[in-house]
C-alpha cells in the first residue's frame, strides 16, 4: 500500500490531548495489523526541547538516538510500545536552521530561498523521511498549538501542499474542545465550528474532528458539527474526558475512529488484526482496589505561579503506576517541594508515613540541600529510595558526607570550588561549557551497564548487560569510588567504556537504588520497567 499520512491539529486551545489522541491512533492502527509511527512538530525557535524550561513546557524526553523532545513522544513510545526515532521530532528552529545551513552550502543552487515553498518542503522532506526511516504504513503527524496562530501556518502550509499532490494520501483530524458553561447548562459547538473555519483559512478541510468534552457528544450536537464543518456525522468523534489517559484507545476505537480512518483513506482492513484486548486488560487491572501503595515524589518543578503541574515529571509518574498495575497494587502519588525540608528538618517526619520516595532528575542548586536531607533520613529510616540521575548524584553525596566522614562533599554543579567534588563534569563536557554550547551536548540516549551480581539491580532486570537513556553532564568522581565502596556503597553497574558508575545500591535497606540514568523513559502500560517494579514490590511491604 502507499504510506499513509494522518495531521493532528488542535482548535480553540492547547492542552485539550491532540498528543494523547495521536497516542491512541498509533495503538488502534496497529491493533488493526499495520505498523505506524507517530511525529511531534513544535512551533517553537528552539531546535530542540532540551534548553526548554520544564515547568513552562514539561518534560523533557529522551530518546534512544539521543534527541531530546516534546513529552508528547513518550506517550507516543508508551501507547505504541515502540521506541520513536530523532526523525520524529521537528521544531521551527530546526527546519529554519536546516534551511540555512543548505543555502550557506549551496544546495539550492544559487535559487533565492524564500520561506514559502523552501520552509514547508523541508518539513515534508522530514515527514516522509519519518516513514521511510520506520517503514511505516501510517505517519501520524501532531502539529504543536492550536489553529489560527501565527507560529504553526508553516506546518499546515506542508499539509496543504501534500493535500495538493496526493489528496488520497493525507487525512486531516481536528482535535477541538466543546465547553459546557456552567450557568448555561449545554454543550456549545461554536468554538468548534470557528476552529474548523480557521483550518478551512488555512486551505485545509477537516476529514475527522476529536470533539473533547467533560461529557460524551450527543446526536444533534453531532448533526450541528457536521453540518456546519462539512463532515460527516460518523467522522464527529466523541472524546469525552476519561479516567486515566489509558482509556482513550478504549473510547476512540468505541467509537470506529479505526475503521472511519481506513474507509476514508481507501485503505482494506487486513483479516489477521491483534486487537486491543491486551491493552483493555491491562485497563482494567489498573481499576482495579488493589492494595494502595503511597509513593512521595520530592521535587522543584512544580509549581508555576498559583498552580501546581506535574508535567515536569510525567515519564516517572506514569512509570510509577505502570509498576504498580505489574505488582497489584493502587499507586497514591504525593508531591513534596524539596525546599520545605531545607528550612525545617522536622518536617521530614513525614517521610515515614510513605511507602516509598522518588528523588527524580533535574538541574541547579535550587532545593539541593532539602533533598539531601530527605536521603539521609530514607537511609537511616529503611524507607524505599528510588534515586533517578540528580537522585543518585544526591545519594552520593550523602553518603559521602555522613558515612565517609568527608563533610564538605558536594557536586561540581553547585560548588564549583568544593574541596571534594564526589560529583564532577567529564573532560569533554568541560569544553563544551567553556565555549557555552550548552544545547544537545549532554550524555544523551542509550549507553549500556553492565551489572553485578547479587544484588538488586541484577535480580530486578535478570540479566547481566542493559541499556538505558541518559540526559546529564556530571559522574561520580572516579577518584572517590574506593573510599565510597570501602565504608558500604556498593556500585552495581558500569559503563565499562567510559569508567563511569550508573548505578548505586546500599545492602542491608529494603530499597536503596539510585541510577545514573532515566529508567522512567522505558517504562511501558504492558509490563513496567524492571527497576520501577523492584522499588513498588519493596514499597508494597513495608
Amino acid at each position: 500500500m502507499r504510506r499513509k499520512y494522518i495531521f493532528v491539529t488542535g482548535g480553540v486551545m492547547s492542552g485539550i490531548g491532540k498528543g494523547i489522541t495521536t497516542s491512541s491512533l498509533l495503538r488502534i492502527l496497529e491493533a488493526k495489523g499495520y505498523k505506524a509511527t507517530a511525529m511531534k512538530i513544535d512551533p517553537y525557535v528552539n531546535v530542540d526541547a532540551g534548553t526548554m524550561n520544564p515547568v513552562e513546557h514539561g518534560e523533557v524526553f529522551v530518546t534512544d538516538d539521543g534527541a531530546e523532545c516534546d513529552q508528547d513522544i513518550g506517550n507516543y513510545e508508551r501507547f505504541s510500545n515502540t521506541n520513536i526515532t530523532k526523525d520524529n521530532y521537528l521544531t521551527t528552529g530546526k527546519v529554519y536552521q536546516t534551511v540555512i545551513n543548505k543555502e550557506r552550502n549551496l544546495e539550492y543552487e544559487g535559487k533565492c530561498v524564500e520561506v514559502v515553498p523552501h520552509i514547508p518542503n523541508e518539513v515534508i522532506y522530514r515527514i516522509k523521511k519519518a516513514g521511510q526511516t520506520t517503514n511505516s504504513d501510517f505517519v501520524l503527524i501532531e502539529i504543536g498549538g492550536t489553529i489560527g496562530e501565527y507560529q504553526n501556518l508553516l506546518f499546515l502550509e506542508a499539509a496543504r501542499m501534500m493535500h495538493l499532490k496526493t489528496p488520497k494520501d493525507i487525512l486531516i483530524i481536528l482535535v477541538s474542545y466543546l465547553p459546557i458553561p456552567k450557568t448555561i447548562g449545554e454543550m456549545k459547538t461554536k468554538p468548534t465550528q470557528s476552529a474548523s473555519r480557521l483550518l478551512n483559512e488555512a486551505g485545509l478541510q477537516p476529514d475527522i474532528i476529536v470533539g473533547r468534552s467533560s461529557l460524551p457528544i450527543d446526536e444533534p450536537r453531532k448533526r450541528k458539527i457536521s453540518t456546519f464543518c462539512n463532515v460527516d456525522p460518523r467522522d464527529v468523534i466523541s472524546a469525552p474526558d476519561a479516567e486515566s489517559i489509558y482509556d482513550v484507545p478504549l473510547l476512540l476505537n468505541q467509537e470506529k475512529i479505526g475503521e472511519r480512518i481506513l474507509k476514508k483513506l481507501e485503505v482494506p482492513p487486513k483479516r489477521n488484526q491483534k486487537g486491543l484486548g491486551d491493552w483493555e486488560r491491562v485497563v482494567k487491572k489498573s481499576k482495579k482496589d488493589n492494595k494502595k501503595v503511597k509513593i512521595a515524589i520530592v521535587g522543584k518543578y512544580f509549581e508555576t505561579g498559583d498552580f501546581v503541574l506535574t508535567d515536569s515529571y510525567i515519564s516517572v509518574i506514569e512509570a510509577i503506576k505502570h509498576a504498580s498495575w505489574k505488582v497489584g497494587c493502587k499507586e497514591e502519588i504525593t508531591w513534596l517541594s524539596s525546599e520545605k525540608y531545607e528550612k525545617n528538618k522536622n518536617t521530614l517526619k513525614e517521610l515515614s508515613s510513605y511507602d516509598g520516595v522518588i528523588i527524580p532528575g533535574g538541574f541547579g542548586s535550587r532545593g539541593i540541600e532539602g533533598k539531601i536531607n530527605v536521603i539521609n533520613y530514607c537511609r537511616e529510616k529503611k524507607i524505599p529510595f528510588f534515586g533517578l540521575c540528580l537522585g543518585m548524584q544526591l545519594a552520593v553525596i550523602e553518603y559521602a558526607r555522613n558515612k565517609c566522614g568527608l563533610k564538605d562533599a558536594s557536586s561540581i554543579e553547585f560548588d564549583k570550588d568544593c574541596k571534594n567534588p564526589v560529583i564532577d563534569i567529564m573532560e569533554s563536557q568541560k569544553k563544551l561549557m567553556e565555549k557555552k554550547n550548552y544545547g544537545g551536548t549532554m550524555r544523551l540516549g542509550a549507553y549500556s551497564c553492565e551489572l553485578e551480581k547479587d544484588t538488586i539491580s541484577y535480580k530486578a532486570y535478570k540479566t547481566k548487560m542493559i541499556s538505558e537513556r541518559h540526559r546529564h553532564r556530571f559522574e561520580v568522581n572516579n577518584d572517590y569510588r574506593k573510599i565510597l565502596e570501602e565504608k558500604g556503597l556498593k556500585v552495581a553497574g558500569i559503563n565499562s567504556e567510559l569508567n563511569l558508575v550508573e548505578i548505586i545500591e546500599i545492602k542491608k535497606h529494603p530499597f536503596f537504588v539510585g541510577v545514573q540514568f532515566h529508567p522512567e523513559f522505558k517504562s511501558r502500560p504492558l509490563t513496567g520497567h524492571p527497576l520501577f517494579v523492584a522499588f513498588i514490590k519493596a514499597a508494597s511491604l513495608k
